[in-house]
């Protein structure tokens, strides 16, 4: 009863990938966030 259906597989995949690229959204704001944060740093600097 291991075997899974190609259907059953694909969805899984799927779920998989939508999950990774929230994460990756999420890791990605972050970053822009810490960008915008020291930019601004920067031109106060000046």
């Amino acid at each position: 009863m291991g075997d899974r259906s190609p259907k059953s597989n694909h969805k899984l995949a799927a779920q998989k990938q939508t999950k990774t690229d929230a994460v990756n959204h999420a890791k990605q704001r972050v970053i822009n966030a810490q960008q915008a944060t020291k930019q601004a740093a920067a031109a106060k600097k000046r």
